[in-house]
């Protein structure tokens, strides 16, 4: 019997311990969000502006005072996959009618590839209300490769727009681009003729930095602004056996250049790069026999395919002359491959001493892959 009394005395004393516990857990959590409901109406929105646009309207259900404040929030993220299409819709309608922020800092749309919804109409609607909002940044994303997506023609206007990001979006012929302000464009998966570069950088006076991820269609790009100072170009969207497939790049203002990827058949040709202080040139070009062949082997031998590797080792020699001013470069498995095959075919270990001395002001050299390390 007293064996059986003292555990019911440690089976209660238990009970009221973990009574305690979770009075205590509600009773901080209360705490916390008195806490917070303490801070100012500015700074609420400032948190809820951070938060996903989701998570942000959902806060009206906390109080009364928290029903309204989401009204205010400055920064938008919509993902399609979040909702049934009806309900994105219906949910992205309904926040931008009660936004009441007369200025955006961000705005991004994101859509997924399984949705097999075009949002044409809807999209030319929410990216109209957020260039009269004098949107600041702007990332439109699209994983769909069935569908293509246009920038509406009021966005070509928006004098507001410090940074772009569009994935698989395209240029309308028709969009007039006077983006005045902005600093920073990346784009991905997208194809430009010339004529599209030429408007782009010529309705960009005050660009940066331009990042371009899987591009396709231009064959010459001049940039001519001295804002401009860096260049990206990552990997060439899918090989061309029809048109030239050679790329002039003219940026005599250019400081920072990055090429790398699979570039496929394109062939990057330097004609003037007179100002660049570090360069990254890890791009891998790919036999046009291997391509067409469907193997896409770099490591096709020389007796299978002697042009394209004299075509390479020219490229390759071009770029080390006109790089020799640069300060740092970072160099991928063709470049190697050159210097390894000259020094072994004229000096030796001098014919790297011979290289280093051509490149005047080069303070770092860094073989890009494994097993590399700095050339100082």
């Amino acid at each position: 019997m007293d064996s059986l009394k003292e555990g019911d005395s440690r089976s209660s004393n238990l009970g009221e311990s973990m009574s305690k516990k979770r009075k205590g857990g509600v009773s901080g959590v209360e705490e916390t969000l008195d806490r917070v409901s303490q801070l100012p109406d500015a700074l609420l929105v400032q948190i809820l502006s951070l938060l996903p646009t989701k998570d942000a309207v959902a806060s009206c259900v906390l109080s009364k005072r928290w029903c309204y404040l989401w009204y205010s929030i400055y920064n938008f993220l919509f993902i399609n996959s979040d909702y049934r299409t009806e309900n994105f819709i219906y949910f992205v309608d309904h926040v931008l009618t009660h936004c009441t922020s007369s200025n955006i800092k961000k705005f991004q749309l994101n859509f997924d590839y399984m949705t097999r919804w075009n949002f044409d109409l809807e999209t030319i609607r929410w990216i109209s209300f957020a260039v009269e909002r004098k949107v600041e940044d702007v990332i439109l994303c699209s994983d769909d490769e069935e569908l293509t997506y246009k920038l509406p023609l009021s966005m070509g206007t928006c004098s507001s727009l410090i940074t772009l990001n569009l994935s698989r979006w395209v240029f309308d012929k028709r969009l007039a681009i006077a983006w005045n302000s902005l600093k920073s464009l990346k784009l991905d998966l997208i194809s430009l003729d010339d004529d599209d570069i030429v408007n782009l950088l010529s309705g960009c006076p005050a660009m940066e930095t331009l990042e371009l991820f899987f591009f396709r269609g231009f064959r010459r790009l001049e940039i001519t602004s001295s804002n401009l100072k860096r260049l990206t170009l990552a990997g060439h969207w899918r090989p061309d056996f029809e048109n030239d497939t050679s790329l002039e790049i003219m940026a005599p203002y250019l400081q920072h250049l990055e090429i790398s990827g699979n570039l496929y058949n394109l062939m990057c040709r330097l004609v003037n790069v007179s100002s660049l202080v570090n360069a990254k040139l890890t791009f891998n070009i790919t036999c046009i026999k291997s391509i067409q062949s469907g193997e896409y082997d770099n490591d096709v031998e020389e007796a299978t395919c002697g042009d394209y590797h004299q075509v390479l080792r020219t490229l390759v020699q071009d770029y080390l002359h006109k790089l020799s001013y640069a300060t740092e470069l970072s160099i991928g498995t063709c470049f190697r491959e050159e210097i390894c095959l000259r020094m072994q075919a004229r000096l030796g270990e001098w014919s790297l001493l011979v290289y280093r001395r051509n490149w005047i002001n080069c303070r770092k050299l860094r073989p890009s892959g494994p097993f590399s390390s700095d050339v100082a």
